[in-house]
């Protein structure tokens, strides 16, 4: 399952995540784009042994788009900080099921991770981490809607769980919600990242496509949309 590569230097790479291709930790004998990363290394610049690649963000198995990985233990350590520090800008893009009575807001919410369920709940008491979101409608469509989201925090499932319990949920995202349907992934791609390079005084900012697959519809609008906001 292939990767695109969409930025390299000595210490950052890139990629552009298909689905349903896991970031790292699936199970024995199923491929990762941590493993991709270490082939593609390995051939590209023929590395003999263990190759580091090291794992600053992830993404659900189920979510395309950018995943920035570091080569150097100093990479990661630093692009670890800046994600710490909310110094990184996330632009995702999601289909939804449904519609917002509002063009753009703010969703502040707390969530906890319900092991007994598997799955990630909003919740009102001590148990859940604060979890942050800004998003702005791009398009409406006949049963969907097109949403740009700022990610502020980081927590796991967090735009799945929120748009779900907004009666919005992720285009075939049945985990939260959703009808399946018959494509690789849900329709949430992390779309832009821009984040300080963790050894130069300069931004690197990388966008990733939508998938083929998404309804065309969507793709348009999003370019249309993403060429107003660069």
């Amino acid at each position: 399952m292939p990767c695109t590569v969409l930025h390299i230097d000595n210490h950052v790479l890139v990629l552009d995540k298909p689905a349903p291709l896991a970031t790292m930790g699936a199970l024995p004998g199923e491929p990762t784009a941590v493993e991709w990363a270490r082939d593609y290394l390995k051939h590209r610049f023929q590395k003999p042994g263990n190759v580091f690649v090291g794992v600053v963000s992830r993404l659900d198995a189920f979510v395309t788009g950018v995943l920035p990985l570091a080569r150097t233990s100093k990479g990661a350590a630093r692009l670890t900080q800046a994600f710490a520090e909310n110094r990184v800008r996330k632009t995702y893009v999601a289909l939804v099921n449904g519609d917002l009575a509002i063009d753009q807001g703010h969703w502040c919410d707390r969530l906890w991770h319900d092991d007994g369920a598997r799955r990630v709940r909003v919740v009102t008491d001590e148990r859940g981490q604060a979890a942050e979101l800004h998003f702005q409608v791009v398009a409406r469509f006949r049963q969907t809607t097109l949403l740009a989201i700022r990610l502020i925090t980081g927590r796991k499932h967090q735009i799945r769980v929120q748009t779900s319990a907004r009666d919005v949920p992720i285009v075939g995202d049945s985990k939260y919600g959703a009808p399946a349907w018959k494509q690789p992934g849900i329709a949430l791609h992390a779309a832009r990242l821009a984040f300080p390079h963790p050894t130069r005084e300069e931004t690197i900012d990388v966008s990733a496509p939508l998938p083929e697959y998404w309804p065309k519809e969507a793709r348009e609008a999003w370019s249309s949309w993403s060429d107003t906001e660069t």
